[in-house]
Parts: structure tokens; C-alpha cells; sequence
């Protein structure tokens, strides 16, 4: 990868790790779901005057809009605003890698290795004291299980989402910025349903009416810099270089948002946490490398 390449990626890896910060600063202002409704809205407007529609049955981008979309960032949204910690929500939500592994296994009929067991088991022991961290005189957060399984939710949502994408870019080959703009459209209306059902019209009305600045400004970086930005460069260096080269840059992504949250917002977290935190991380490595380490160990050891 190219130095330009390498740093555009960590652009984008910077970008999606202040995301969540964004996101918890956002919903200061305003409802979970009227913030989701109207960041997509901004994703698929005015872009989709400009992006030709991808050629795709309309029933896969509706799936592949309620999944990646909605799913994920209703149940996302819904965690940071009860408390979830931004931070560890950038972290938990990578467990959509096991989910979509699973997914792939189940539906697809995907081969699991043994690298991805043994990082799912380790990861589940992460996530078990982290959702054991709420009892009292062990947190700092206020995380809680409700808010930990909710962004589990987000995870399996993502995942579902990638095993859409896979199943459309079986069938033809779509460019990825058409598809996350014309997705875009599909979450709005069940966003914008589920904030006057649940959050009702006088939020919406005083959330609109004395709209804050910060809440425009996260509403912006939100749809232009983590979406359209962040998925163009993603899905560009994607399709010029390796899947290992690029996805596992992705892991930077928890640790940029775990720095940036305690950097902007000030958050802490309990030594039960940040153990949590490290065993969930030293999950995902195996899920990523082990493979990978124990192929490179077999074949030095055949050489000598």
C-alpha cells in the first residue's frame, strides 16, 4: 500500500473512531431516532441526483438499508443515549467481525477456522465482564446490560448487513458508493416512524425548532465525513488492494474512539473495564491473525 493510500485509510480509521463521540455529543440535543432519520437523509440527499442507482434487486437494498442502516444505528443510537460509554461502544460493535463470521457459517455455508472459535470464546469472556462491570463498586461509566446487549445488537445488525452485501456482490458488481447512497433512502421513513411513535411530536418539534449548533455540526460529520467520505475511501482502497492489507486497519477504530471519548468527553473507565476492554481486543487479534501466525510459524519451521 502506497504511503498516500496508508494515510488516507487512517483518515478514514480516525474518522469512524470520533464518530462515536460525535454521535454521543449529537444526542445531547436531540432524540436517538430523529438524529438517525435526519443523518441519512443528509447521506441520500442531494447524492442521489448525482449517483446513478445500483443495479441490485430492490428487495436486497431494502434488506441490505434495514440491516447496515437501521438496525445497527437505531440500536447504537439507542445505547449511547441511555448511557453506553462512546468509547466502549466503538469497541463492542466490532464484534459484528465474530457476527457476520457466524453468519457467514450458517447462511452461506462458510468454512469456521479455528482462529475464529478461539477468538470468539476469548472475546465472550470480554464482553461477559463488561456486562458484569454494572454491579456496584465496579463501574465508572454507567454502562449496564441493557446498554452492552443493545450494542450487541448494532453488531449482529452490521453483520447481517455484511452477509447482504456479500450475497449482492455475488450476483453483480456494484460500486460501493452507489449502494450505501441509495440504501440511504431506506432507513429514513422507518427512522422518522419510530421518533414520532416512541419519541413523540413535542421532542421532535424542540428538538428542530432550538436546534443547536454542535447538533448541526454533528449531523454533518456524521453524513458527509464518517458515511459518504469514510465508505468512499473504505470501499476505493477495497477494491485496489488485498482484504488483509485493509481490514485490519479497522481495528485502530475502538482504540481511536476509546482515546478520543476520553479525550473530548472526559470518560473513565474501572479496571474491570479496561480488562474487558483488553481481552475483547486480544479477541479479535486471534479472529484476525491467529491463522495467520500459526501458518507463518508451520512453514518456517518446514524450512529449517
Amino acid at each position: 500500500m502506497s504511503v498516500r493510500d496508508m494515510l488516507l485509510a487512517l483518515c478514514v480509521v480516525v474518522a469512524w473512531g470520533i464518530n462515536f463521540v460525535v454521535i454521543k455529543v449529537g444526542l445531547y440535543g436531540m432524540p436517538p431516532f430523529l438524529l438517525a432519520g435526519l443523518r441519512f437523509t443528509l447521506v441520500a440527499f442531494p447524492a442521489i441526483f448525482f449517483i446513478k442507482l445500483p443495479r441490485v434487486p430492490v428487495r436486497w437494498l431494502v434488506v441490505y438499508g434495514m440491516t447496515i442502516s437501521f438496525g445497527q444505528f437505531a440500536f447504537l443510537f439507542l445505547a449511547i443515549k441511555l448511557g453506553m460509554p462512546a468509547g466502549l461502544a466503538s469497541l463492542v460493535l466490532q464484534a459484528q467481525a465474530f457476527f457476520t463470521i457466524l453468519l457467514g457459517a450458517l447462511m452461506l455455508s462458510e468454512k469456521l477456522k479455528w482462529n475464529h472459535i478461539v477468538g470468539i470464546l476469548v472475546a465472550i469472556i470480554g464482553m461477559f465482564m463488561l456486562a458484569t462491570s454494572g454491579v456496584k463498586g465496579h463501574t465508572t461509566t454507567g454502562i449496564t446490560l441493557t446498554t452492552l446487549m443493545l450494542t450487541l445488537a448494532a453488531a449482529l445488525s452490521w453483520g447481517l448487513g455484511n452477509i447482504t452485501n456479500k450475497v449482492i456482490m455475488r450476483n453483480t458488481d456494484v460500486p460501493m458508493m452507489s449502494l450505501v447512497i441509495w440504501s440511504a433512502l431506506v432507513p429514513v421513513i422507518p427512522f422518522f416512524a419510530c421518533s414520532w411513535w416512541f419519541e413523540g411530536t413535542s421532542a421532535i418539534l424542540s428538538s428542530l425548532l432550538h436546534i443547536h449548533l454542535q447538533t448541526i455540526l454533528a449531523l454533518i460529520y456524521l453524513a458527509f465525513i464518517a458515511t459518504v467520505f469514510g465508505y468512499a475511501i473504505w470501499g476505493n482502497l477495497l477494491s485496489r488492494y488485498e482484504t488483509w492489507r485493509v481490514a485490519p486497519l479497522s481495528l485502530l477504530v475502538p482504540v481511536v474512539g476509546i482515546f478520543s471519548a476520553a479525550l473530548v468527553l472526559h470518560e473513565t473507565l474501572s479496571t474491570r473495564e479496561i480488562i474487558g476492554a483488553v481481552i475483547i481486543i486480544i479477541g479479535l487479534l486471534v479472529n484476525m491473525f491467529g491463522g495467520l501466525v500459526v501458518q507463518t510459524c508451520i512453514v518456517r519451521q518446514q524450512q529449517q
